[in-house]
């Protein structure tokens, strides 16, 4: 067994216990945004733990309607940029929680004003320390270069920063119950996933709202272990200039959960097909996934479920998904 397949399969394990070990945390982050109502929300990450912030964006958006952006770390690391966010949030997600850009704005957003949170799988890093409140994933480590149960623990503490936030008694009851699902999910397998990706050397990957950051990541690692030229696109727009370069057998992995984007998402895969391309969907009916007790959790355990398929992907490519030529573990920039 590859580490990547092992960890994926530690995934709902470790989920519970970050649930059990930051009920004190998420409460004081629930309270704090309650008092403070900030205007503005803005996040720091790269890689993999950007598509878990792209998620939490979609949530904290839906849910509150206050504006969240991915900042880029160098407009503060390089072009020394002074940040204006009085009362906002700031949250940080990073595995190894030591790259130099990313602590130098969540220092800069403290400074401005903002609540920082930091989201980190290593308690004892910079960004742990120098946050307001740190949410420690407790993933336990990955020795995979793939990063899989950080990714889907991050999910779920996106989820439940807003959740405490809105004091929505549903969604949290939602999310408690998301360990034995993605322990469900975790047992599905997507074989028809693995014959597209197998020969693919192009591949799309789309979503649409809390289900487009799950495509981005399933795209970026689709790159990383099977080293397919995937795209991740919103299935809005790829009508916009994506669409030209699809035909005949072109491999299309669509994820369609049931939430309020389904009726649109369905006419978009229409048109997709109506240019050859191959598409299978995530979908009732389709690629089979596990339903949590909110549509807007389903992304999460989605990508529970493709990430058994994108390791079995690599392994049948003739790649190790643990050992990527050219990555490695833990990337600093600044």
């Amino acid at each position: 067994m590859t580490h990547m397949a092992q960890e994926t399969a530690e995934a709902p394990e470790a989920v519970a216990r970050f649930l059990q070990r930051n009920q004190e945390a998420l409460r004081e982050i629930g309270a704090r945004l309650r008092q403070r109502s900030p205007p503005v929300i803005i996040t720091s990450a790269r890689g993999t733990s950007d598509a878990a912030a792209g998620y939490f964006k979609y949530l904290s958006e839906i849910m509150t309607g206050v504006p969240c952006s991915s900042v880029g770390a160098s407009v503060v690391s390089i072009y020394g940029a002074k940040l204006f966010l009085r009362n906002g949030l700031c949250v940080t997600v990073s595995q190894s929680g030591q790259s130099p850009d990313i602590v130098a704005l969540q220092d800069a957003a403290r400074l401005a004003g903002a609540l920082t949170v930091a989201i980190v799988n290593v308690e004892d890093s910079a960004i742990a320390r120098a946050a307001d409140i740190c949410l420690n994933l407790h993933a336990g480590p990955e020795l995979s270069v793939a990063a899989t149960k950080s990714f889907i623990v991050s999910l779920v503490a996106g989820a439940a920063i807003v959740a405490h936030w809105q004091d929505r008694k549903d969604l949290l009851s939602a999310i408690a119950a998301l360990p034995d699902q993605l322990a469900a999910a975790a047992r599905l397998d997507w074989p028809e996933a693995i014959d597209l990706a197998q020969g693919a050397e192009s591949l799309y990957v789309v979503g649409r709202g809390p289900s487009l950051p799950i495509a981005t990541e399933t795209a970026l690692k689709l790159k990383e272990t099977c080293a397919i030229h995937a795209e991740a696109h919103s299935i809005a727009e790829v009508m916009h200039g994506p669409l030209e370069l699809l035909g005949e057998g072109f491999p299309v992995l669509a994820y369609s959960p049931e939430d309020e984007s389904r009726q649109s998402t369905r006419r978009s895969l229409a048109t997709l097909r109506n240019t050859g391309a191959r598409v299978i969907v995530a979908e009732e009916g389709g690629l089979p996934f596990i339903r949590t007790n909110n549509p807007l959790l389903d992304p999460i355990s989605i990508i529970q479920t493709a990430y058994r398929f994108i390791e079995a992907a690599a392994t049948a490519r003739g790649r190790d998904p643990d050992r990527p030529r050219f990555l490695k573990k833990v990337t600093e920039t600044v």
